[in-house]
């Protein structure tokens, strides 16, 4: 994929629920370290399960990865519980649930300072970093996190997940119900946070064009597979990209890939 060495890999990897459905059908895919790496499709495509697998969520689930191996760096972590994949440095801003609703902000970064840092002054430094990273939170910091407005819960959430000072951020959905003017407000947010502490981020997005837009690299799921891959520049220049999930398709039939039966997107690429 990339001159640069993947701090994530997956190769092969297959998912299981109920050990009768396959959500997941041999996804491999790079995340090299520094970099945004956007994983973009429709819903149902598979993508939240991908994110799961790596994180080891899926067990709630009555799911785990059968086929395939997921390295962080020189780590096998394929079906490793939460914690283990957490202490490794690796850190999930889930689709939903991201925030504790009857606890104030400050609150619910109290919960998230991870329990090996002790003292005072250590847990109020980590906390005090996420008001620098987010500003909007610091006078907010006393209000009850359900009376926060969507864009500054999802920051809350982000601040929640980067208080563990990880090296990989994976992100599910972030503009879900958010107006485009928020999520471009967050996606620069990540942005400048790439830079400010060399993170890496792995961001699962149905809002193609303002994900791709500040991703280095970009996959695209279908069906549980991963269907097309290449730069930003690559898939925002790619006919079917454009057509399904860019709403660029040419003439009165143009529309975006909400508009498109599943089936006529699977032929495409599977036909």
């Amino acid at each position: 994929m990339n001159a640069a060495a993947p701090l994530l890999r997956l190769e092969q990897v297959e998912v299981v629920y109920q050990k009768v459905i396959t959500a997941v059908h041999g996804v491999s895919l790079e995340v090299p370290a520094g970099q945004i790496v956007v994983l973009l499709g429709a819903n149902g495509a598979g993508k939240t399960t991908t994110l799961r697998a790596v994180t080891g969520f899926l067990g709630s689930d009555d799911a785990r990865v059968t086929d395939g191996k997921i390295w962080f760096e020189a780590h096998a972590i394929e079906n490793c519980p939460p914690h283990t994949v957490a202490a490794r440095g690796i850190a999930l801003v889930p689709e939903r649930r991201k925030v504790f609703e009857t606890l104030t902000v400050l609150e619910n970064l109290q919960a998230a300072v991870p329990s090996g840092i002790r003292g005072r002054a250590a847990r109020r430094e980590r906390i005090d970093q996420v008001f620098d990273q987010f500003p909007r939170l610091a006078p907010a910091r006393g209000r009850l996190a359900g009376y926060l407005s969507g864009g500054e819960r999802q920051m809350l959430a982000m601040g929640s997940a980067l208080i563990g000072a990880p090296r990989l951020l994976l992100v599910d959905e972030m503009s879900l119900g958010l107006a485009p003017r928020i999520v471009e407000e967050l996606l620069e947010r990540l942005v400048a946070l790439k830079k400010a502490l060399g993170l890496t981020v792995l961001l699962v997005e149905q809002s193609a064009h303002l994900a791709l837009e500040v991703a280095d690299y970009g996959y695209i799921m279908e069906s549980g597979r991963v269907v097309l891959d290449g730069t930003a520049e690559r898939l925002r220049g790619h006919g079917d990209v454009q057509e399904f999930y860019l709403g660029m398709g040419g003439g009165p039939d143009r529309r975006s890939y909400r508009d498109v039966k599943q089936y006529r997107r699977s032929r495409r690429w599977f036909g």
